[in-house]
Parts: structure tokens; sequence; C-alpha cells
């Protein structure tokens, strides 16, 4: 089973439903870390990959000293303040947004956008990363939508439990034992020790799940996809990061083969942008792999959702949403379940 599929067992069940008891996340973590690594050595550090779906981005925070670390919205406004609205009226075929522009321009431009306007956070060991998730669900045969507001706080160090929430769910989060580890790395020590160099960023993950190639032209396509799966992984599911790691994400990002420019696309607040998605060559024709669709304003190339799919039950009975997010906030606080 394809890691594609170890994930919809992760996400694609109805929002009001309980989340997935700890025996079955553990049997389909198991499966999934087997399908990303194939057949399995003598002896293997235990992993466990990509565990949550909510969509995550970034925004420009403002940082301020002191208990919480202040609050800015995805629309670039401080609390309280009014948004520039667009000019109205269709976009014309010389706009930004239908010109053909490259993968690895956008991602490029996206990175340079972050290190010009990311802040500089350093949270205490025990304080907690609180996000603020728009999730937009239309079920795609009937048309009928739905939001979900997640909120989520975890645990800066990994040492406490993390109130997570996906598609309106939540639950408690235990902290990882001693011989766990995750993908994407959710503490802050492991984020800081990752490198913001987009070539030596690739080259750590690939010897996460094979014998560490020396140099790019070592990869072949099998690692290229496991390489995209953690880059959109990070991205997506980590929304806060250490300085100079979400720019580093956003170029190696680019270097991966396959990854392509789609003008056009429409996020969650109907603003068009360029998206960034992925021709996995190792998939079947007409599958699609993780990570769906990145989407970047077309001129400044900021970063302003997601775009994904969602599946839930089957047969007949399959129903298959269009997911569009964003992070509306986020902001460090000293407890679980504190808003800023």
């Amino acid at each position: 089973m394809r890691d594609t599929d170890e994930l919809r067992a992760l996400r694609d069940f109805e929002a009001g439903e309980p989340p997935l008891d700890d025996d079955t996340r553990r049997r389909v973590r198991a499966r999934l870390f087997q399908a990303m690594n194939g057949p399995a050595p003598a002896a293997v550090r235990p992993r466990r990959p990509v565990l949550r779906i909510a969509l995550t981005g970034v925004v420009t925070a403002a940082v301020v000293a002191g208990v919480l670390v202040a609050v800015q919205h995805d629309d670039g406004t401080a609390p309280g303040g009014t948004a520039k609205r667009p000019a109205t009226g269709a976009p014309s075929t010389t706009a930004p947004a239908m010109r053909n522009v490259s993968a690895q321009t956008v991602l490029n431009g996206a990175a340079a956008y972050e290190r010009k306007h990311e802040q500089v956070v350093s949270p205490r060991d025990d304080q907690f990363i609180y996000t603020k998730e728009i999730i937009k669900e239309t079920e795609q045969k009937t048309g009928a939508t739905k939001s979900h507001v997640d909120e989520t706080w975890r645990s800066v160090d990994g040492s406490q439990r993390s109130w997570i929430m996906e598609i309106g769910k939540g639950w408690w989060s235990e902290p990882l034992k001693e011989d766990e580890s995750m993908w994407p790395p959710q503490d802050w020590g492991t984020l800081k020790k990752l490198p913001t160099d987009p070539e030596k960023l690739i080259l750590a993950i690939q010897g996460e799940f094979g014998a560490k190639a020396r140099s790019l032209d070592d990869i072949d396509d099998q690692e290229w996809s496991h390489i995209h799966f953690s880059l959109a992984g990070l991205l997506k599911l980590v929304p806060v990061m250490p300085e100079g790691l979400r720019p580093a994400a956003y170029e190696a990002l680019g270097m991966v083969p396959g990854v392509k420019a789609v003008p056009n696309q429409q996020d969650a607040k109907g603003r068009t942008g360029v998206a960034i998605t992925y021709d996995d060559p190792t998939l079947p024709e007409g599958a699609t792999g993780f990570g769906g669709y990145f989407i970047f304003d077309p001129e400044t190339y900021r970063f302003l959702g997601f775009r994904d799919t969602r599946t839930s039950g089957d047969g007949a009975e399959m129903k298959t949403y269009t997911q569009l997010s964003y992070l509306d906030s986020w902001a460090v606080v000293d407890k679980a379940k504190q808003r800023p």
C-alpha cells in the first residue's frame, strides 16, 4: 500500500466522528512507515511519519516581547485592522496569475519574500505554539460547503500533551516516547537542527530513509517522491518554524523534479494566484500524491493557502471534498487551551 493510501486512512473520516483510536493509528503508522521505507532492514530506528492532515501554512507575524507573541492575520492586518481589497473584475490573459512561470521561480520568490518578512521567534521549551486554521470544504458531487475552525496547541519541546484538531475534531496528543520520532518534527529543538541550506536539507531528508546520497544527482525517482512527501509535510504541517527553515524548504521544493506551477488558481478567500503541485512519476496514471496545491500571490509570491482533496467512505458511499485552507493566526502561549 502506498503512502498516499495510508494518509487516506488517517484523514478520511467524517467531521463529527471521534478521532482514530490509538491501536488504529499505530497500525496505520506501521504500514505507512513500511511503504515509505521499503523492506525493513534488521534494525530500524523507529520513526513516525506525517500524522496529521489539517492544512497549515505560513503568515507574517508581528512578534513582541513578553508572555504572548502577538498575532497577525493571514490578510496582513493586525487584530482590528482593515484589509485592503483588490479591484474587482475578471483577470485578463496578461494578469500575473495567468502568465506562464516556472515552479522554481515561484518557490524562489516565496523564499525571498519569506526571508524579507519572517520574524525571529524563540519560544521557551515549556510554552505552546497556538495556531488557528480555517478550512473550507466543498463536496464535489453536491456542492455543499462547510467550514471548520481548527485550533491547535503544540508543546514547544514535545514534553507536554498537545491539543490537536483536524477538520473540527480535537484530541490530546501524548508526548513521544524516547524511542519514537516523527516526521515532520514538531518540537522546536529538532526543527532548529534541520539545515537552512536547501540542498543540505534535501540530503538530510533523503538520509532519513535510505543510504545517504552524496549529491542530488544520486537521487532516483522513488527517493525524490519521498523527499517531496517530506517537504510537503514540513511546509503544510509545521506552521511556525525557526528562522530560515521555511525559505530553505521552499527552495528545496523547487529542486524536486516534477514540481510544476499552475496559473489562475483560487484560494479560500477567492484570490487568484499561482499554485505549485507535483507530478509523481512513481504513481499510476491518474493517481495523486500527498501535497495538493500550494497557492501563492502571483506578484509578490506571498503564500496564500492550500488546496487539497479529501475522501470519506467507500464504494458508492464515497464522498470527495475539495479543501481550501489557510492559517488565520498564530501565537506563542504559556499553556494549552490558552488563547492569545
